[in-house]
């Protein structure tokens, strides 16, 4: 199944999950920015953390910066269902965190305090 808009595509070969995809992209990333979300098989998801990154595990997301404009999110259902319930959370408010999550390292945030506050407050606008 596939969203498209004029600047996001979302894409699954499942359902896709009801999340406000185009609303948190334009609130964390703009209007103009050109958005793909991806969710992918598990093994589709470990071969690329392991061409990228040098990382041999199945991630829950991946975040790639195409330009200043434009990126791509990886998404693995699976590990997700695997890891909501260590964040005390429902499955579909973690998948909105994880695309915040990973909306926020294509602005340019890394792992820390800052990347946390922020996480939450956009987290608590969206759930």
């Amino acid at each position: 199944m596939t969203l498209d808009t004029d600047t996001m595509t979302v894409s699954s070969k499942g359902t896709l999950p009801s999340v406000p995809f185009l609303a948190l992209k334009e609130k964390i990333l703009g209007k103009k920015y050109e958005l793909s979300i991806r969710f992918v098989a598990p093994a589709e998801a470990q071969a690329l953390n392991i061409a990228h990154r040098n990382k041999d595990y199945i991630p829950n997301t991946l975040s790639f910066p195409l330009s200043e404009t434009s990126g791509e999110i990886i998404l693995c259902r699976s590990a997700m269902r695997r890891e909501y319930k260590d964040f005390d959370m429902e499955y579909e408010q973690y998948l909105v965190f994880i695309i915040i999550h990973s909306m926020l390292h294509l602005k340019g945030y890394e792992h820390g305090s800052t990347m946390e506050r922020k996480e939450r407050d956009i987290l608590a606008l969206f759930t």
